[in-house]
């Protein structure tokens, strides 16, 4: 898969979860806006999201503990599979001015953070019929030890990456 050479082919890195989140902010008080969040973010991962409460008040945020703040989808298995296939060859060449991934979005532990600025990019999603546009971040985890690993990794993956 890589051009490391290693003992045990089992040892070569793998993509082990992709993990989408969808922060929603100050809209968590409108009702249509959150089913309309769960409705594409269920049609883009394939799987009903989870809802994700604050642990914590935050006064600067407006946020007490228990409220709604974000969505996660975390995909394993064929549907992660299925989604890393259309994220690459259908939705990264729908967004707009993309110029290809930057290496600078490896974590130094060889997972991949990619936020898009809407989910219209998604095949799935109908702009006519979606009133609410919002913002997700995508997550790679990986088996890779390190960012060499994991670029060489994705590379083989298609993912296009930025020449920096």
């Amino acid at each position: 898969m890589t051009e490391q050479a290693s003992q045990n082919i089992h040892a070569q890195p793998r993509i082990r979860s992709v993990v989408v989140n969808v922060g929603v902010g100050k809209t968590r008080d409108q009702a249509e806006t959150m089913l309309a969040v769960q409705r594409d973010l269920r049609a883009v991962t394939g799987q009903q999201p989870h809802e994700r409460r604050a642990r914590r008040a935050v006064a600067g945020f407006n946020v007490r503990q228990g409220n709604l703040v974000a969505y996660r989808v975390t995909l394993r298995g064929q549907r992660m599979n299925d989604f890393v296939t259309r994220f690459v060859r259908a939705t990264l060449p729908r967004v707009r001015d993309f110029r290809g991934l930057a290496a600078s979005s490896l974590d130094g532990q060889g997972n991949l953070n990619v936020g898009l600025s809407e989910q219209l990019a998604f095949p799935e999603i109908q702009p006519e019929k979606t009133d609410v546009v919002f913002g997700l971040q995508v997550t790679f985890v990986t088996t890779a030890q390190t960012n060499e690993e994991a670029l060489a990794m994705f590379k083989e993956h298609g993912f296009p990456f930025r020449e920096d």
